[in-house]
């Protein structure tokens, strides 16, 4: 009798081991192997299982992903069951899952309702949500705020960047888009007048120049399309960037002057020269990166000369102390083709010294402007700038009187000209003219304005030199 006891007892255990290890082995089929259809002894663990549903995740609970250790051992049954993720292939699903699986754990939980009341909130303010304690200062754009007694108390300047004007523009019919630049966010609209333009306004002796006759001939005459760049494509130079320095007066002058230079000596000369030696060297009545007038900037180019661009590069150039805009590092004496000393760029070699001759005024006529631009190569114009022409991305700009009246003096250089037809297939003609925002802006560093009715005052004054 002791005997049976003991084969009863060892089978027992046996079996238990066995069923164990099925059990363990299957955990490793895919997901949902298993299927009410299929047959064997899968078939029949599945049917006895649900002969005893119990309570096993009820009382294990749910564990999340693939867990071996989330177990209930079934005593009854001298089995193993499981209450993890791996379950959730839906019902039946694998055979080792515990019967009360998608009972208890594949069903979504009602959040739990409080009536508790709420706490009230903390002094302090919100934006954008997120949260701010009291006394706390940010800046919304151009504008600073401080959190004061949970209400924010804000500046109210003028931001160089509008998305209500942004919107204005491109909802509109002005015939270009406008766009939001990350150069000029945060910044003040007298920021921007200050810092991105720089060019004073004419002096009376400018404006009194007399103009060189034109002797142009009609409009039909012009082809319908012209660009500096297409016609002498190895001597025009690229837009450069004047950053937060308030000197288009030098960067405009120093493009012209080097453009012409180029295209009158045929491509013996085609260095593009230092808008830096200007800002820098040019003190006389000069303000460097707080503003310069054109006229003294070309008599500068005609007495004294300036480096090229390689030799003399931006101030905030590697090659250049931080501090370079306010120290001329150049030194020339009148006649000389050479400066007294090397290049502030250790690694330019030439520190020739290039002039032109006097500049000139251009007639004020369309046409005019057009033959001088074909002739002999781009020219310098003076504009108005409103707070749009910031935000200007492409098409044929125009003032939008939605930007207020307030302008300040800019100067750019004139390359070409075109003509396109508007949605009402109405021709609008245009000047391609480039700026000194560097290639990020506008097109390519280019834009294009409206041509033949003044715009902005673009044809008002027109300067150039022979070269």
């Amino acid at each position: 009798m002791w005997l049976k006891s003991q084969i009863l007892l060892l089978y027992c255990i046996t079996s238990a081991v066995w069923m164990a290890k099925q059990l363990d082995s299957r955990r490793n089929f895919p997901r949902g192997l298993y299927s009410v259809e299929e047959g064997g002894s899968e078939k029949w663990s599945r049917l006895k299982r649900s002969l005893y549903p119990g309570r096993s995740c009820r009382v294990r609970g749910c564990c999340t992903g693939r867990n071996d250790d989330c177990t209930f051992n079934i005593i009854s049954r001298a089995a193993v069951c499981y209450c993890d993720q791996f379950c959730a292939s839906g019902s039946p699903g694998p055979v080792d899952c515990c019967p009360d699986y998608w009972d208890v754990c594949d069903h979504p939980v009602e959040p739990t309702r409080s009536d508790e009341p709420w706490l009230p909130p903390a002094s302090g303010c919100y934006k954008d949500g997120r949260y701010y304690g009291e006394g706390t200062i940010i800046k919304d754009n151009c504008n600073s705020c401080k959190c004061f007694q949970s209400l924010w108390k804000c500046s109210k300047e003028v931001c160089l960047v509008r998305q209500d004007l942004i919107q204005h523009i491109n909802s509109g019919d002005y015939g270009w888009k406008a766009d939001n630049y990350s150069q000029f966010w945060g910044m003040t609209l007298e920021e921007g007048f200050k810092k991105r333009l720089g060019t004073f306004p004419p002096s009376h002796s400018l404006l009194n120049m007399r103009e060189t006759p034109g002797n142009s001939p009609p409009e039909e005459k012009f082809p319908a399309f012209f660009a500096a760049t297409y016609a002498w494509p190895e001597w025009i130079h690229d837009p450069l960037d004047q950053r937060n320095c308030g000197a288009s007066w030098a960067f405009s002058t120093a493009s012209v002057a080097a453009d012409r230079i180029a295209i009158h000596s045929e491509g013996q000369i085609t260095d593009n020269l230092s808008a830096q030696n200007l800002i820098s060297c040019d003190t006389r009545n000069q303000h460097g990166c707080n503003g310069g007038s054109i006229d003294g900037a070309w008599r500068y180019l005609k007495t004294h000369g300036v480096v090229s661009y390689a030799c003399y590069p931006s101030f905030w150039n590697n090659h250049l102390e931080p501090s370079g805009e306010n120290h001329c590092y150049v030194s020339s004496e009148y006649g000389k083709n050479y400066t007294n000393g090397p290049c502030p760029n250790v690694l330019e070699e030439s520190n020739r010294l290039y002039r032109c001759a006097s500049h000139y005024r251009v007639s004020s006529k369309e046409t005019d402007i057009m033959k001088e631009i074909m002739d002999k190569g781009p020219v310098q114009a003076i504009m108005k700038v409103y707070e749009d022409f910031f935000l200007y991305k492409e098409g044929i700009y125009r003032h939008s009187r939605k930007a207020g009246s307030k302008w300040k003096t800019h100067s750019v250089k004139l390359i070409g000209w075109g003509a396109l037809a508007d949605k009402n297939g109405q021709k609008q003609k245009f000047w391609i003219a480039a700026n000194s925002w560097g290639k990020s802006w506008g097109q390519n560093g280019y834009f294009r304005i409206l041509r033949g009715q003044n715009e902005c005052d673009i044809e008002k004054l027109i300067l150039a030199t022979l070269g």
